[in-house]
C-alpha cells in the first residue's frame, strides 16, 4: 500500500473521523489558518487516485468517503515504519522510547502488561 504525504494523511484523518464529507466539510474539520479550496480539492482527487477514497457525484460537487480503513493503513504505515527507522525490529522501538523519548517507568510497566497479555508464556 502507498504510504500519505502529511496532508494527505491529513485529509484522510478527517474522512475517516466524519465517514463521508465534501470539501467544504474538510476544510472546515482543518486547524487555522484554513487552506485554500483548490488545494483540499487536488489532495482529495490525488487520495482518489491512489484508490483511498472514492466519491459520489451530486451533479457538480462529489461527496467522498474512506474506502481503505485506518486499521489497515495503519498496519501498513507502521510496518513501512518499522523497516525504514528501526531495520524491523521491536526492540530498537522499544529501546528508541526508553532512551530517547524518556519513557517513564509506568509506561514501561503497561507496557510490559499489554507484552504479558498478548503473550503468557513471555518471560520479559
Amino acid at each position: 500500500m502507498e504510504t500519505l504525504t502529511k496532508k494527505e494523511e491529513e485529509v484522510m484523518q478527517i474522512l475517516w473521523k466524519l465517514k463521508e464529507a465534501f470539501v467544504k466539510d474538510v476544510i472546515k474539520e482543518m486547524p487555522e489558518p484554513k487552506p485554500p479550496y483548490n488545494t483540499i480539492s487536488s489532495i482529495v482527487r490525488i487520495l482518489e487516485k491512489k484508490g483511498f477514497i472514492d466519491h459520489k457525484a451530486f451533479g457538480k460537487t462529489h461527496l467522498y468517503f474512506p474506502i481503505i480503513n485506518k486499521v489497515k493503513y495503519r498496519k501498513s504505515a507502521f510496518k513501512s515504519f518499522l523497516s525504514n527507522y528501526f531495520e524491523g525490529s521491536y526492540e530498537n522501538v522499544v529501546s528508541f522510547m526508553m532512551k530517547d523519548q524518556q519513557m517513564s517507568d509506568a509506561e514501561a510497566e503497561e507496557l510490559k502488561k499489554i507484552i504479558d497479555e498478548h503473550n503468557p508464556d513471555n518471560q520479559l
